[in-house]
């Protein structure tokens, strides 16, 4: 079963957190789900580049990456991702969407009212847990 490795940002701004919705997908069990954004790590890169590189690419939001916070290791049906999740901080919370359905900035207590993509639940716990 394929592997894939990616990072992912808990961007924050004034004590609310930056929460993306993918597209529509083939895969029904990450289609239209939101997510933490970030992507793939390309090789020789490390986690910290990877992440500022794709929230340039896809949200066209340049990020200060602070510090690892935790990584989940989760399988869906048909590939395994092992997802490095860093808290970031922007100044500005403007952006532009280039690949994402929609994006919402909420307080930690309300990231559980979003339907989140399943390799995401952890670290959406993991901040609920931290209030």
């Amino acid at each position: 079963m394929k592997t894939v490795e990616v990072v992912a940002g808990i961007v924050v701004n004034e004590g609310e957190i930056l929460c993306t919705q993918r597209g529509e997908s083939k895969l029904s069990y990450i289609s239209k789900k939101y997510e933490f954004p970030g992507g793939k790590i390309e090789p020789s890169e490390s986690s910290e580049a990877a992440l500022a590189r794709e929230l340039k690419e896809e949200l066209l939001m340049d990020v200060e990456v602070k510090q690892h916070y935790m990584t989940v290791n989760h399988q869906y049906a048909d590939f395994k991702i092992v997802l490095h999740a860093f808290i970031c901080h922007v100044d500005s919370r403007e952006l532009t969407l280039t690949e994402h359905l929609d994006a919402t900035w909420l307080s930690a207590e309300y990231l559980d009212s979003l339907d989140w993509a399943a390799a995401d639940i952890p670290v959406v716990e993991k901040l609920l847990a931290c209030l």
